[in-house]
């Protein structure tokens, strides 16, 4: 039987002929495929940004980073009172 084209919005071509192929609907098998490849892409760190952790930026990046959000009292916070209104931002 020829491969079918399940079109752009497919993830992962492979996993949803198999599963088409084993009797999945069409909408079962473009779900799975794509939440398995939503899955792997994020075990290798794409889905989320690529900026460090805010424990790694120096304070002077942090107090502009605090600047840039308007937060009060910056220029006197440690930088775990940095993070920790950045964080709650």
């Amino acid at each position: 039987m020829p491969r079918r084209d399940p079109g752009p919005s497919v993830k992962d071509d492979e996993l949803y002929e198999k599963l088409r192929s084993e009797g999945s609907s069409k909408e079962k098998a473009a779900r799975i495929a794509n939440a398995a490849a939503k899955t792997s892409r994020s075990e290798v760190g794409r889905s989320g940004g690529s900026s460090p952790a805010y424990e790694d930026w120096t304070v002077d990046d942090l107090r502009s980073r605090a600047a840039e959000l308007e937060v009060r009292g910056r220029s006197s916070m440690t930088k775990a009172e940095l993070i920790d209104a950045l964080r709650s931002r």
